[in-house]
C-alpha cells in the first residue's frame, strides 16, 4: 500500500524574520494612525491576539505609551458558521470600552479569502463605530474572495488554494515561525 505523502514546508519566517516584520508593522501603525492618541489595537483569535500584544508592546517601549488593545472571537459571526459543527468553541471576546471615534486596527496572522476580517468587520460594529478601522496582518497570502486588503503587512507570498500557512508564535507554540506547508 502506497504510503501517504509527507508534507513539504518551506519556512516563510523564522524567529529573527519575525520580529522584524513585526517590529515594521509597529512603525507602519504608528505612522498611519498618525501616533498613538485614538489607537486600539483589536487582535483576531487566536493567534492575532498574540501578534497584537507584541505590537502594543514594541509601541509602548517606542512611544511611552500603553496602547489600549482587545481580542476578537470571530466565530459566531462566520459565514460558514454551518460548517463548524454542532458545538464551536468560542475563545473571548475583549474590547477595551466603546471604539466610537477610535483608529481600530484589527491584527491577525493570515489574510487569505478576506472572509475573517469580514467577520471582524461585523463583530466590531457591535462596539461602536470607529472613525477608521485598519487592518495589519503579518502573512498576506493572495488568494481573496472579497474585496479587503491589508493596510500593513509582514511579509507577501503568493501560494496555491492546496497550500497552508502556518504561523506560530512562542506564546502558543514554545517558537515564532511561519510556514507554508504544500
Amino acid at each position: 500500500m502506497p504510503q501517504p505523502k509527507a508534507d513539504a514546508r518551506t519556512t516563510l519566517l523564522d524567529a529573527r524574520a519575525m520580529s522584524r516584520a513585526l517590529q515594521r508593522m509597529a512603525v507602519e501603525i504608528l505612522e498611519l494612525a498618525q501616533g498613538t492618541d485614538d489607537l486600539v489595537l483589536i487582535g483576531i483569535q487566536r493567534r492575532g491576539v498574540e501578534l497584537a500584544e507584541r505590537i502594543a508592546k514594541l509601541i509602548e517601549k517606542e512611544e511611552g505609551v500603553d496602547v489600549p488593545r482587545g481580542a476578537l472571537d470571530i466565530t459566531l459571526y462566520r459565514d460558514d458558521l454551518g460548517t463548524v459543527g454542532p458545538n464551536p468553541v468560542i475563545g473571548e471576546t475583549r474590547i477595551p470600552g466603546d471604539l466610537t471615534d477610535k483608529h481600530a486596527v484589527i491584527v491577525d496572522d493570515v489574510l487569505y479569502t478576506g472572509r475573517t476580517v469580514r467577520a471582524a468587520l461585523d463583530e466590531l460594529a457591535d462596539f461602536g463605530r470607529p472613525k477608521r478601522i485598519s487592518l495589519a496582518v503579518l502573512v498576506d497570502r493572495g488568494g481573496r474572495e472579497l474585496p479587503i486588503q491589508a493596510d500593513i503587512v509582514g511579509t507577501a507570498v503568493k501560494t496555491s488554494a492546496d497550500d497552508r500557512v502556518e504561523v506560530q508564535v512562542e506564546e502558543l507554540d514554545g517558537r515564532d515561525q511561519a510556514d507554508i506547508v504544500r
